[in-house]
């Protein structure tokens, strides 16, 4: 298990037409990556997360509970896919294209639990909870399907509490201790599809 890529983001416009009440809304979910495997650059992580990343809406992004979105690289293959066909144009995805923070391999949503740690380098976090994804996710991949898609396939990737700062680089392993176990990322997931499809809250 490692860290593969380490992005951050500016807030900027975001347009939409996939939501009935915004036509634009800003957003820093356009990451581009700062720290990769080709420039393993060192970047400061703080208790908000990577430095010189910013987020619009703090109530669903950020904060302390929030610093850090984890995004499993294996999942790439499905989205470049998925828009591939829907755009009808070829899509190759870099990392930090679902917005996450850091784009790691060899840890999936089944296997990791609210209140595991993970240690990556010398840093220390904590798993906190599953990304929920919204209309935002919709525009920035361009396809008015991608929430729905995020929570039918699970990959939604999950948040991070920073417990330990410092510097940290891509290629960096990653190591995992295991909390209570109580519920996983996966299992949260199917919760949240229960519910959208129950009440019918596809945006």
């Amino acid at each position: 298990m490692r860290l593969l890529s380490i992005s951050a983001g500016k807030v900027l416009p975001l347009f939409s037409n996939h939501h009935p009440n915004y036509k634009s809304v800003g957003s820093a979910i356009h990451k581009q990556s700062i720290s990769n495997l080709q420039n393993p650059n060192a970047i400061e992580i703080t208790t908000l997360g990577v430095k010189g990343d910013e987020q619009a809406d703090l109530s669903v992004h950020g904060g302390l509970e929030k610093a850090i979105y984890v995004y499993p690289s294996e999942h790439y293959a499905f989205w470049n896919q998925l828009l591939t066909r829907e755009t009808k144009k070829p899509i190759d995805l870099q990392h930090g294209a679902i917005g996450e923070n850091f784009t790691i391999e060899g840890l999936l949503e089944t296997e990791v639990f609210v209140g595991d740690k993970l240690f990556i380098g010398k840093l220390e976090f904590a798993v906190v909870k599953l990304r929920e994804p919204c209309f935002k996710f919709n525009a920035k991949l361009g396809y008015k399907g991608a929430s729905k898609a995020m929570l039918q396939s699970g990959f939604s990737g999950w948040y991070l509490r920073v417990l330990k700062t410092g510097a940290l680089t891509a290629g960096a392993e990653i190591g995992i201790v295991p909390g209570t176990r109580d519920i996983s990322i996966a299992d949260q997931n199917q919760k949240l599809l229960h519910n959208r499809n129950q009440k019918d809250l596809w945006e």
